[in-house]
């Protein structure tokens, strides 16, 4: 486990302070800024139809932002957690704002590309502040609560997909949310000591790589099957499906609540395993494509909500087992160790992005959710063969 700042056994005020912030920001840059095209896509389509061509292609700009991003946050996230959680909240906002007020597919792109990069550094920079200041025996419910916060905000962009008269509207609601949430966490949380393997250079010691090259690779085959509910989800259970077109918020609802179910993570992995917990959760992420080519293929509605909140319950457990097996095999690292698997996560989804934009129109959409339930089995299996 990584050193705590505190000595007390249970979490106190100011972990569960530094904890909430954490989930609030996870929240407005994952929940709303990363995943607010795929869940405002219908409507943006609708709004602004000179987007539609570029729609898959933001999709994709957000995972690879993502993925550089975090790539950059394994280097400062550990050293500099407080930094990495301005430039993130700074970057989703600049992002919403963006899309708030463009009709241009090329700038769509480049500010989405902009707004996906906040979720990217903040991730890294949560693991260190959180477990700065949360006691060891509370941290993996600690990480598994912040980890949550992407539920909270798809919730949250649910409600105003459905409350706010245009998507320009909920991109200038995202856009404070991000700022304040960043505020928030750099209010409470103090900058962490140093690991001790990393040196007043900031060069750390070196790390076996071997400990992460199996949820790596399950990381990035399952990312690529996620990809499809993403950033397509609400197109599939509309366009192909039975759910009307203006309950879309309502099915991003059930994905968060569904991922609600985040903070039992910690307890899976004890009682599962970190290889356990993880089949678990992409099998849960793999049922719920499934359920959605049922809702589509027989024409019934209430399979696309099942499969929604499966779909979050499986992909917030599975995401706080990447985070809480980074701790587990680099304990004094963490911040890098989530980096690198979440940039596995989120290379898999980019690549899943634009392979679902050409394979849905190919295939269809049934074809397409059993092709995303079977990458999603595949990449439980690799760990389970681990």
């Amino acid at each position: 486990m990584v050193p705590s700042a505190t000595v007390s056994s249970g979490p106190t005020a100011r972990s569960v302070a530094v904890a909430l912030a954490g989930t609030l920001l996870i929240a407005s840059t994952y929940g709303l800024a990363r995943f607010g095209v795929g869940l405002f896509a219908p409507r943006l389509v609708d709004e602004r139809p000179a987007l539609a061509p570029v729609v898959g292609w933001a999709a994709a700009a957000q995972f690879v932002s993502y993925a550089v991003a975090a790539a950059v946050a394994a280097r400062v996230s550990d050293r500099r957690p407080r930094a990495a959680v301005l430039v993130a909240g700074t970057t989703a906002a600049l992002g919403c704002l963006g899309v708030a007020t463009t009709a241009s597919p090329a700038w769509f792109v480049v500010l989405v590309l902009v707004g996906g990069a906040g979720a990217g550094l903040a991730s890294p920079a949560l693991v260190r502040l959180v477990d700065a200041v949360t006691p060891p025996r509370s941290a993996a419910t600690a990480q598994a609560l912040v980890n949550t916060g992407t539920a909270v905000g798809v919730v949250v962009a649910g409600v105003l997909a459905l409350a706010v008269p245009s998507t320009a509207a909920a991109w200038w609601s995202m856009a404070a949310i991000n700022a304040l949430a960043a505020a928030g966490v750099l209010f409470l949380a103090r900058e962490p000591d140093r690991p001790a393997t990393v040196d007043a250079d900031g060069r750390g010691t070196s790390y076996d790589w071997k400990l992460l090259v199996t949820p790596a690779v399950a990381a990035a085959v399952v990312g690529a099957g996620s990809a499809l509910v993403w950033s397509y989800g609400p197109l599939v259970a509309t366009g192909s499906g039975p759910v009307a077109d203006g309950r879309v918020g309502f099915l991003w609802i059930a994905l968060g609540l569904g991922g609600l179910a985040g903070p039992l993570t910690g307890g899976l992995v004890e009682r599962r395993g970190l290889a356990g917990a993880w089949s678990w959760s992409g099998g849960a992420v793999a049922l719920a494509s499934l359920s959605l080519a049922a809702a589509v293929g027989l024409g019934l509605a209430w399979p696309a909500y099942v499969a929604m909140a499966w779909f979050g319950a499986g992909y917030m457990c599975l995401s706080g087992v990447l985070i809480l097996w980074a701790r587990d095999v680099w304990p004094e690292a963490a911040g890098r160790g989530t980096s690198v698997l979440f940039v596995a996560l989120a290379v898999g989804q980019a690549v899943g992005a634009l392979g679902f934009d050409a394979w849905l129109d190919v295939a269809g959409a049934v074809v397409a959710c059993l092709t995303a339930a079977l990458l999603c089995g595949a990449g439980a299996w690799v760990v389970r063969r681990r």
